[in-house]
């Protein structure tokens, strides 16, 4: 959880701007809830490295230096982040680490950073590689482990950035902390429907190992609605993608700082317990298991230390009714009956039992709710079972419809 600058600013990038969102994540509070990084994105170096072969901090845009910045952050109370990438060249033109891996990564971690973000434009050609993406990566995770063992200290946090063009979430996690699954995001319902609706099919790669990056959060950018961002946000926190910021602090709304501090999803999506995503057990508007960019599946779940999550997802332009049968989820057990906690709402509703209706969810909106067993359901709840499906009494008799 933290911050980039990426989204906001892009190469309008400076010392003064990364002080000054360190100041204001502590005093709109941010920083208390957990965002605890600062991670600054491409642009900050001089176009050619040094005579030799260090890349440089742009003098005009970081006057007192990488270590005097690094050393303000972390007496702020932050970890510090920077950015590279694996080809000649960052995608923003600047020099990027292919052949001097071990030399930049001594750099950055000289310059006192925490955290790197290594992304893949300017890839060499396959005769000069003799190798494929996840080789390419494996060579700046090698340079970082070689050098936590020669200084001792820490190995870096290792961010890919590889946009899921090579199944990163199937290797990444044997190099990193977290991997791209797709392009950049967008600050459209369109964009965020489509990334929620590709991450849908590979939630099982997310687990305490490593995790899908869905991209930095675009709450309070662009013109979505606000249940357009309580979506966005609540999708990326559930599944447990990394929560970086990349909004204009001067700029957030009271609403939607209100929305990247919700406690209540942030103790979840920092369970010390369990650390997987939730994931779809119903599409709704379409067959289960079906792909659908402007569609994704509306109906999920997943496990927390303090009970089974569920999450709603109305993907259609009008409000909607939707309707759940408890044991639908793999997490909820038959013939229990549930409270139920409304994580946006922070009430207690009641208790279920065999099922939940949530009445006229907003357009593109959600509702995160907290499941905790409370005992049997009520004596002489029918039907006997209630999924109809082989429901069979010992004496081989058949429920009916089953």
């Amino acid at each position: 959880m933290g911050y980039n600058n990426w989204n906001a600013f892009q190469c309008d990038i400076n010392e003064a701007r990364v002080l000054q969102t360190a100041n204001l994540m502590k005093s709109l509070g941010l920083q208390d809830v957990g965002y605890t990084h600062v991670n600054i994105d491409d642009c900050y170096a001089q176009k050619n490295r040094s005579a030799n072969g260090h890349i440089v901090a742009d003098p005009v845009k970081f006057p007192s230096g990488f270590n005097n910045l690094t050393s303000q952050l972390h007496s702020l109370g932050f970890k510090a982040g920077i950015y590279g990438d694996s080809g000649w060249f960052t995608c923003a033109g600047f020099p990027g680490s292919f052949a001097n891996e071990a030399r930049d990564i001594k750099t950055f971690q000289d310059w006192g950073f925490d955290y790197l973000k290594y992304d893949n434009c300017a890839i060499p050609y396959d005769n000069i590689t003799r190798q494929n993406t996840l080789g390419k990566y494996e060579r700046m995770a090698d340079a970082i482990n070689q050098l936590a063992k020669t200084s001792g200290k820490p190995p870096m946090i290792f961010s890919l950035c590889e946009w899921g063009w090579s199944q990163v979430w199937l290797w990444g996690k044997q190099f990193g902390q977290s991997w791209r699954t797709l392009g950049d995001i967008e600050p459209t319902w369109a964009s965020l429907a489509s990334i929620i609706n590709f991450n849908s099919f590979i939630t099982m790669a997310t687990d305490f190992s490593g995790r899908n990056d869905m991209d930095m959060l675009q709450i309070g950018n662009g013109n979505m609605t606000i249940d357009e961002a309580k979506s966005h946000w609540t999708a990326w926190a559930l599944m447990k993608s990394p929560l970086l910021i990349g909004t204009d602090l001067t700029k957030l709304s009271k609403d939607n700082l209100n929305i990247l501090k919700n406690k209540e999803i942030i103790a979840i999506h920092q369970d010390p317990v369990v650390g997987t995503s939730i994931s779809p057990f119903a599409w709704g508007v379409n067959p289960d298991w079906t792909s659908d960019p402007a569609h994704p599946a509306g109906y999920w779940s997943g496990p927390t230390q303090d009970g089974t999550v569920i999450m709603l997802l109305n993907t259609l332009d009008t409000p909607t009714d939707m309707s759940f049968n408890l044991t639908q989820s793999p997490w909820l057990r038959a013939g229990r009956q549930y409270k139920i906690r409304d994580l946006w709402a922070h009430t207690d509703n009641g208790t279920a039992v065999r099922s939940i209706t949530a009445h006229q969810v907003p357009p593109h909106g959600v509702v995160a709710l907290l499941l905790k067993d409370n005992g049997d359901e009520p004596a002489g709840t029918l039907p006997l079972c209630a999924l109809w499906w082989q429901c069979t009494g010992q004496d081989g008799s058949r429920v009916p419809g089953s």
